[in-house]
Parts: C-alpha cells; sequence; structure tokens
C-alpha cells in the first residue's frame, strides 16, 4: 500500500527497500547515493554497512576470516535491514552468490540489476586494492562469468548500462523507478 505526502513522494508500507546489484565497478554506490538525494530517499552501501557491523574493513575480513565469513556477514547486515524501509541499497558485487541473500532481498524489496560489460568495470575501479575477491584480469573474468547467471536471474528490473554515460543510466534508472511507483 502506498500514497503521496504532502510534498507529492511516494509513501509505501512496509519494508520497501531497493537493491543495487552488479559486478564491481557498475556504479552502484553512486546510483544509489544520486537517486537517494535527488528522490529524498536514504541510501546505504552494503560493504559499508559489514564493516561498521564487523569492525573490520572488507579487504581485512576477507584477510583474516575468509571469503565465506564476509558472505555471512553480508547476510547478516541484509537482515539488519529489515528494520528499516524506503532505503537505496547498494550491494557488493558478490551478494548474490548466496542464496539466502537473493531471498532476503527479494523479501524486503525490488532488486535492480546494473547490467554491463567486465571491460566496463574494469575501467571503473579506481582502489582494486579495496576488492579483495577481484584477483587478476583472469580470476576477474572467471568472477565476472559466475555472477552474470545470478544478477540476471535474481533481478526485477535489468538496465543496460553499455555504451551510457552515468547520467544516462540514472536518468533511465529514476524514470523505471518512478514509473513504477517505487521512487
Amino acid at each position: 500500500m502506498s500514497g503521496l505526502d504532502t510534498r507529492g513522494y511516494v509513501v509505501h508500507e512496509g519494508c520497501d527497500h531497493i537493491f543495487f546489484v552488479g559486478f564491481l565497478g557498475a556504479g552502484k554506490s553512486t546510483l544509489a547515493r544520486n537517486l537517494g538525494r535527488l528522490f529524498h530517499r536514504a541510501y546505504i552501501d552494503t560493504d559499508r554497512l559489514v564493516e561498521r557491523l564487523e569492525r573490520k574493513s572488507v579487504s581485512e575480513i576477507f584477510r583474516q576470516d575468509g571469503e565465506e565469513s564476509f558472505r555471512l556477514a553480508e547476510e547478516r547486515a541484509l537482515r539488519h535491514l529489515r528494520e528499516r524501509k524506503s532505503l537505496l541499497v547498494s550491494c557488493g558485487g558478490g551478494i548474490v552468490e548466496r542464496s539466502e541473500c537473493r531471498a532476503l532481498m527479494h523479501e524486503m524489496g525490488t532488486v535492480v540489476h546494473l547490467d554491463g560489460d567486465l571491460q566496463d568495470s574494469l575501467r571503473q575501479i579506481q582502489h582494486p586494492e579495496r576488492r579483495p575477491d577481484l584477483g587478476d584480469a583472469r580470476q576477474a573474468a572467471l568472477l565476472y562469468a559466475h555472477r552474470r547467471p545470478l544478477y540476471q536471474r535474481g533481478a526485477d528490473i535489468t538496465i543496460d548500462i553499455r555504451d551510457k554515460s552515468f547520467d544516462q543510466v540514472a536518468a533511465e534508472a529514476g524514470s523505471l523507478l518512478w514509473e513504477r511507483g517505487l521512487l
């Protein structure tokens, strides 16, 4: 159930997050932040939430505790979001690895896949040292090939970001989400 507030913004009932998923460097965080500002919605990054809850950086968790520990922390972070509503959530690139995380996202809202090319993603990554699951070019290609079908199958909405500027992607995402009554 939803309605309009006095400023004309959609007011939703219950947990109605919008989760942005996609490969590393797809622009999920920037898109969530910019749409949040434009549509007066709070935004959050799951990697930052994990770091806050675990009191360690993503790199430290990977190095000290392993990837599986990080994936479990992502799931705990998602469960933490059940108490909130109407968030724009930028998800870490590997959040789709666990079926529990995919189910939680669908339970709490809409999943938007930003679908781009591997080479475009790699060009966008400014700090590869902060991406412990990326590895070298060969490993990145294998990771992309593994994750892309998970993104595709789990998405409620897919936005093709190939050959588009950030402004074009933001405009398309905003329009699509607004038209569907999600923003």
